[in-house]
C-alpha cells in the first residue's frame, strides 16, 4: 500500500513540473544547460591558455621576482614602512635581472654562462613543476601520470627560461655604422654565415 502511494506521488510531481508564477512559466532546466556547459568549457580552456602563456612569458623573471619578494619582506621587517618596502623590492628585483643579463652578455666562458642560466632556469623549472602538477590534478586521475606531466612541465618551463635569458642577452658585434638603439638583428640570422 505504501509503495503504490509513493509511486503515484512521484507521478503526480512529474506531471506538475511546469510552475506558473504571475503568468510566467519556468523553462525546463535542460534548455540552457548545454549552452552553459559549452561556455564553461570554452572559458576554462581560455583561462588555462592564459595561465600557460603567462608562465612561458614570465619564466625568466621568476628568480628576480623571488629576490624582490624576499627583499621586500626584509625591508618591511627592518622598518622601511609601506613606502620604502615596494621601492626596495622593485630595486632588488630589477638589479638582480640587470646584473644577470650583463654578466651573461659580458662573459665569454661557456661554463659561467651555463651557471648563470641555470641559476635562472632552476627556480623557473620548480615553478613549472608545481604549475603542471596543479593542472594535472584537474584532469589526470593517475598519480604516476600526474608526476610525469609535472616533470615534463618543469623541463619545458626551465628550458624556456634558459632560452629566453640567452636570447635577451645575445652578444652582438659592434657595428660603427649602426646607430645606438637600432633594431637588434634576429638571433637566427645573426648566426648565419655571411658570404
Amino acid at each position: 500500500m505504501h509503495r503504490r502511494n509513493s509511486a503515484s506521488f512521484v507521478l503526480h510531481i512529474q506531471n506538475c513540473a511546469a510552475v506558473v508564477v504571475e503568468g510566467a512559466t519556468v523553462a525546463p532546466l535542460h534548455d540552457g544547460a548545454t549552452t552553459m556547459l559549452a561556455l564553461g568549457l570554452l572559458l576554462n580552456a581560455a583561462g588555462l591558455g592564459v595561465i600557460c602563456w603567462l608562465m612561458f612569458t614570465l619564466a625568466v623573471y621568476i628568480l628576480p621576482f623571488f629576490v624582490a619578494i624576499n627583499a621586500g619582506f626584509w625591508a618591511y621587517h627592518s622598518g622601511a614602512g609601506m613606502l620604502g618596502t615596494p621601492l626596495v623590492a622593485i630595486a632588488a628585483g630589477g638589479l638582480t635581472l640587470a646584473i644577470a643579463q650583463v654578466a651573461f652578455a659580458m662573459t665569454q666562458s661557456l661554463i659561467l654562462r651555463a651557471v648563470i642560466a641555470a641559476v635562472f632556469a632552476l627556480p623557473a623549472a620548480l615553478a613549472g613543476y608545481h604549475l603542471a602538477l596543479a593542472m594535472a590534478h584537474l584532469g589526470v586521475p593517475s598519480p604516476v601520470w600526474q608526476q610525469l606531466f609535472a616533470c615534463l612541465g618543469a623541463v619545458v618551463i626551465g628550458g624556456t627560461a634558459w632560452t629566453r635569458l640567452a636570447i635577451l642577452t645575445e652578444p652582438r658585434p659592434l657595428d660603427s655604422n649602426a646607430a645606438v638603439g637600432s633594431d637588434p638583428q634576429p638571433v637566427l640570422t645573426a648566426a648565419a654565415p655571411q658570404r
